[in-house]
């Protein structure tokens, strides 16, 4: 007996320690998924590349005849953002071979000094095989902008270039900012078009977004495909929200997937209205570093698959642009039955597709090498999973 009183004192802190070890190792490993180590991966906008030091904000779209195009900012002489510097412009390339080689780089932009195009987003029009691609833009020298109150209190205005040859050649650009606003927003609110990619729904409708920053985000859209663009009045506000994807679901459901900075992880935002009322929620199974990534519906029974699969890649981590994952879920993003690492290394925005023979392509920063990934579904699902028939480019 005395000998328990005299040792008890001594097993127990070892017994809590043991715990706290234990509950640390799980912390640092939650979110430690496989390694795709042997994905297919090649830099395709290296430094330098078209004059360029630097290059950032990738963007990545499949079109109709089957050709990859990757989109970026130019950032010639530094990393900043445009509000920050005066020579951005939008350079692009593309692949006819799933990715395997591209073209040399050419530029929708040639803006001088002062004027800047940066955070391209892309949507292909499945009807007319027209490739949309927005972008903001800002003239640091009117009078407007050299008044600013502060660096984000600034006229952005939203560029729009169109290619109706599979992205070989571009539209002259056409600003739409004052077609697409909420009327309540003004020319020194911080809000900007995101950049990535938007959608377009099973009726035809054009969707994106736009983030007010610190506020919440907005849809806008066309229903002419692409002839006309404004504000989807009809749709409410989301919030919390920074840049956001919007994505229509296999059931119908209107979804945004957010980035919310600070939170540690993405916001989802659901309608069964079409945006009229919105259910929000934190997705503690998603974390996030407050940065941007990319939800992509991959393939739905409505289109004669055996299921529905949903996919998503973001820098999959709390603190710091980390940990490149790609998730798969085949309940609309209830769940994600898969997930693999496809870098643990620095991993900032990421833009997904899919290539015409069913393969995922992924196009993120690792740091400043701009890269392209290929993955198979056979990998990314341990050989579990394999597309019912042929993919069909959407």
């Amino acid at each position: 007996m005395f000998c328990r009183k005299r040792n008890f004192p001594r097993l127990l802190p070892l017994t809590l320690l043991l715990a706290c070890l234990h509950f640390h190792a799980a912390g640092q490993n939650a979110y430690d998924f496989p390694l795709l180590s042997h994905a297919f991966r090649k830099v395709i906008f290296p430094q330098g590349d078209g004059g360029s030091k630097y290059f950032r904000i990738p963007a990545l779209v499949t079109a109709r005849n089957g050709d990859l195009l990757a989109v970026i900012d130019a950032r010639r002489n530094t990393t900043r953002d445009l509000q920050h510097t005066r020579n951005i412009d939008i350079a692009y390339k593309r692949s006819s071979d799933n990715g395997n080689t591209w073209t040399d780089i050419e530029f929708m932009t040639d803006f001088p000094d002062g004027e800047v195009g940066s955070d391209a987003s892309l949507i292909l029009d499945r009807k007319t095989g027209r490739i949309f691609c927005f972008y903001n833009y800002l003239d640091h020298d009117v009078k407007f902008n050299k008044e600013r109150p502060s660096r984000t209190a600034v006229d952005y205005r939203y560029y729009l270039q169109t290619s109706d040859d599979h992205g070989k050649t571009w539209s002259e650009p056409e600003d739409i900012r004052d077609q697409i606003l909420p009327d309540h927003l003004t020319r020194r609110d911080f809000v900007f078009v995101t950049s990535g990619r938007g959608t377009q729904t099973r009726s035809g409708l054009l969707v994106h977004t736009v983030a007010h920053v610190g506020k919440a985000g907005y849809l806008f859209g066309s229903s002419d495909q692409g002839k006309t663009w404004g504000a989807l009045r009809k749709a409410s506000p989301f919030s919390p929200a920074n840049e956001s994807k919007f994505v229509e679901l296999s059931n119908g459901i209107w979804m945004i997937n957010a980035r919310v900075n600070g939170s540690g992880y993405r916001y989802v935002h659901r309608s069964t209205d079409q945006g009229k009322t919105w259910v929000s929620k934190k997705e503690t199974n998603l974390p996030d570093p407050g940065c941007n990534a990319e939800p992509l519906v991959y393939t739905s029974k409505k289109d004669g698959y055996a299921r529905d699969r949903l996919l998503f890649v973001n820098s999959h981590s709390q603190k710091g642009r980390k940990n490149l994952v790609l998730s798969l879920s085949y309940d609309n993003g209830e769940t994600w039955a898969h997930k693999k690492c496809l870098e643990k290394g620095p991993a900032a925005y990421s833009a997904i597709t899919v290539c015409k023979n069913g393969d995922i392509g992924i196009f993120f920063e690792n740091d400043v090498k701009m890269t392209f990934l290929r993955v198979s579904l056979k990998d990314l699902t341990d050989g579990k999973d394999k597309l019912s028939k042929p993919y069909q480019i959407q």
